[in-house]
């Protein structure tokens, strides 16, 4: 069978590589094998390597991943682990506004909530009495009003003074600021309808993340019931030396390595211009609201500096890189597939390698599970022989 069509096929390499992973099906992630001869070719010559033609949906499948390159030698990058957080509007804290018996339970640990949804409800004789003052309050201000409506008509029909007429609108400006003052208290408290009770809502739309509250519990006010996380809004803190703090600006590039091998890109919002008294480093706080980071996780940052300097290599993953007839090879993204391009390499740190020729920054590799790439090119040249 001719080379340059066995390479073109990308199923029968796939296949044994995913099915010793999981057992996947692989009869529909090739694309169709075009009617094409060529000559064997050195590994060498990366004008002559062949295309491996694989589909998106054969990418998404075997867990290929793609990862954008950019211009930077291992010197330029900074390393660090960093903490995923809850941004200041993405966590709230919910408590009880007042003393009292948890009477409902209305949301548990792991619930979706939205804003203003009520999650608890404490019945409470504060509640009671802010009721109380409220209902008084409206009493006498609607009563100053109508005192107030009689006063004036009495002056202009010249029946009383003018002073009688003034302290009329005193008060009644005066009852109803007394009125607005209690129905804030009650608001701020949530008292319920009945007046009996107060409601523990969720300011932020998120998930129940912690809940410390017990049916029929009593609690003190202010105490900490509930607490709500919006997995949307996290932000990465990670730990920096002075002189690498110096390098970073708001804006620049951050890669965020997870645990799965996904890469996530990311950028730096803001980096503190103190130090940590106890571990003599600044914070790099980088914005990255996604689904896939969640409060409480550590991850591994790159950040790339915009005025990073450095070698001048690209730097790819130490995953990027396969072996090809004793030659390094990085498989480059093409419209229809992979190509696999010889590359010279350089010095390898903390799982990432220098690249000094063969790529282009702004090109595309597979930078996760290119050794599918690597068994799908081997075979060809196996069947070839």
């Amino acid at each position: 069978m001719n080379r340059t069509n066995n390479k073109l096929i990308f199923g029968g390499a796939l296949a044994v590589v995913l099915a010793a992973a999981g057992g996947f099906g692989l009869a529909r992630l090739t694309a169709d094998t075009p009617a094409a001869t060529a000559a064997p070719e050195s590994v060498e010559d990366a004008g002559h390597l062949d295309t491996i033609k694989v589909t998106p949906e054969a990418i998404q499948a075997a867990a290929i991943g793609v990862t954008s390159i950019n211009v930077g030698g291992l010197s330029s990058e900074i390393l660090s682990q960093g903490s995923v957080t809850a941004t200041p509007t993405g966590q709230a804290i919910l408590t009880a506004r007042a003393g009292g018996a948890v009477t409902r339970i209305l949301k548990r640990l792991g619930d979706p909530v939205s804003a203003g949804e009520t999650v608890a409800i404490i019945e409470s004789r504060d509640a009671g009495q802010i009721s109380a003052d409220r209902t008084s309050a409206r009493a006498r201000a609607n009563l100053a009003q109508l005192n107030l409506v009689r006063e004036k008509s009495l002056f202009e029909q010249k029946v009383s003074p003018r002073a009688d007429y003034e302290r009329a609108q005193a008060e009644a400006s005066a009852a109803q600021a007394e009125l607005n003052r209690a129905e804030a208290a009650a608001g701020a408290a949530h008292v319920t309808g009945d007046g009996h009770s107060v409601a523990v809502n969720s300011p932020i739309t998120g998930r129940v993340t912690t809940s410390t509250v017990t049916l029929g519990a009593f609690v003190q006010p202010e105490t900490e019931l509930f607490r709500v996380s919006d997995p949307k809004h996290v932000q990465i803190e990670a730990p920096v030396s002075a002189s690498d703090a110096q390098r970073l600006a708001v804006g620049d590039r951050v890669q965020v390595d997870l645990a799965n091998g996904q890469v996530l890109e990311a950028r730096v919002r803001a980096v503190t211009p103190s130090l940590n008294a106890e571990t003599r480093a600044a914070t790099a706080v980088i914005d990255a609201d996604t689904a896939e980071l969640t409060p409480g996780m550590s991850v591994k940052v790159r950040l790339l500096p915009s005025q990073a300097g450095g070698s001048g290599a690209i730097v790819v993953p130490e995953d990027a890189v396969q072996t090809v007839e004793g030659k390094p090879v990085v498989f480059v993204r093409t419209a229809d597939g992979f190509k696999p391009t010889p590359v010279t390499i350089g010095q390898a740190s903390a799982g990432r390698v220098e690249v000094l020729s063969g790529l282009s920054a702004g090109q595309s590799i597979a930078s996760r599970n290119a050794f599918v790439l690597k068994a799908e090119l081997g075979k060809g040249e196996g069947e070839e022989h």
